[in-house]
């Protein structure tokens, strides 16, 4: 069966190159794309055609780094620096998820919330619960959001209610494992929290089954002076931090490490390297005192840099306003340093939001032909009318002004969800 979208389409081809398709019909058949065009061919005239008129029809967004369990407290205890903050406010929420009930109400809204905000893909962290991380797959399977999951390990430096011995977090990890074959849309990624929060027999067993079963991986890289020199302490044999994961097979081409904001030259070169992807979070860098991640000197060295709205430490779920975000951050390098070599594009922001997690999880760039539809519709048009204002120029005045009110429908694996 064919279909079509018809409005002005944007697609990130490449972290510098914005594809521009003026009133055009994005044309699907059975939910997967076809191809787009200016006009309907003739052999496609019996397409349905949805008119969105003069919206902007985008690719979805992809948040490549948030806690699932925090989405509850988004904006509080904004006035602390990471670690005291995760005493405070991360580890007695996530403590509640023991409980499947409590974690099905709060995940069911989380999910929903993700679909109004346009966003279809995700790589999440639950919390050490297998059941409730079960239960977190599960709606965002049920709302349509796909993408990746991960039961967290935890078996030191935690609190006792969120600490796990090395051998339950093993045999856990494999329960949830077997569990999640049930799931199609949403599938498991190790999680060992952060370097610090796991043994080194822990991290070897993550080790040996993301290489036995090819799973991929997501944790924290670098994000706070304190944090890094934690793991200087534990980890003495290892030079810098990323030679931690490095040491234990978890750093790879598969793998999500979010932050990265003190990454250094080596540190940077080893992820390049490595083909690991660093996931930007300019909003809880701020707000939790961090810094500012070099975003755009990463993406200079070739990086496939992705971006996390990383709620809760981010204080919006909002992967538009994450985009506006990293652009301001970027600002703020550049001007401390003196250097506009620090500053990112709009064609860069959105790429890192769409098609930057699209190729973690291994689809193409773009509405790709083949690949089921994952679009979100933006309604600009109650803002002021300008007088021969770009597709570009709206797009980057839609990052800084429009939300969730303005969007008008959400398509994931093909499927109209909002």
């Amino acid at each position: 069966m064919l279909t079509a979208l018809k409005g002005n389409i944007l697609e990130a081809l490449s972290p510098d190159i914005l594809g521009v398709h003026p009133n055009s019909y994005l044309v699907l058949e059975n939910g997967a794309v076809v191809g787009i065009y200016p006009d309907l061919p003739e052999n496609m005239a019996e397409a349905s055609v949805e008119d969105y008129g003069d919206a902007l029809i985008l690719q979805s967004f992809a948040d490549m780094h948030l806690h699932g369990p925090q989405y509850e407290f988004m904006g509080t205890g904004m006035d602390k620096p990471l670690l005291q903050w995760l005493e405070s406010y991360a580890f007695p929420t996530e403590e509640r998820y023991a409980d499947p009930a409590y974690a099905r109400d709060h995940y069911r809204i989380l999910a929903e919330d993700l679909i109004r905000n346009g966003t279809t893909r995700v790589a999440m962290f639950s919390s050490l619960h297998t059941d409730s991380t079960l239960i977190l797959m599960e709606e965002l399977e049920k709302a349509g959001v796909t993408g990746y999951v991960g039961k967290v390990n935890m078996d030191r430096n935690a609190p006792p209610y969120l600490c796990e011995t090395t051998e339950e977090s093993e045999q856990e990890t494999l329960r949830w494992l077997e569990a999640s074959k049930a799931f199609t849309l949403v599938k498991p990624i190790l999680t060992p929290r952060f370097a610090p929060s796991c043994t080194e027999r822990l991290l070897a067993f993550l080790g040996r089954l993301k290489a036995e079963r090819d799973l991929p991986v997501q944790s924290h890289l670098s994000e706070n002076l304190g944090e890094i020199a934690l793991v200087g302490e534990l980890f003495p044999d290892c030079r810098q931090y990323w030679e931690v994961y490095d040491k234990y097979g978890l750093f790879d081409g598969r793998t999500l490490m979010a932050h990265c904001v003190h990454s250094d030259e080596r540190e940077r070169a080893a992820m390049k390297l490595r083909g690991v992807h660093p996931v930007h979070c300019a909003s809880s860098n701020n707000s939790l005192m961090s810094g500012i991640s070099p975003v755009a000197q990463m993406l200079r060295e070739g990086q496939s840099v992705c971006l996390g709205s990383d709620v809760s430490g981010g204080t919006t779920l909002s992967m538009l306003r994450t985009m506006a975000n990293s652009i301001c951050a970027a600002k703020d390098r550049g001007s401390m340093m003196q250097d506009t070599a620090q500053v990112i594009s709009i064609e860069q922001a959105y790429y890192m939001a769409t098609s930057a997690g699209q190729s973690f999880m291994g689809y193409k760039t773009g509405f790709t032909a083949g690949e089921r539809l994952h679009a979100v519709v933006l309604d600009d048009t109650g803002l002021p009318k300008l007088p021969n204002i770009t597709l570009r120029e709206r797009l980057i005045r839609a990052v800084y002004r429009l939300d969730d009110r303005h969007i008008r429908a959400v398509y994931s694996e093909g499927v109209r969800r909002l």
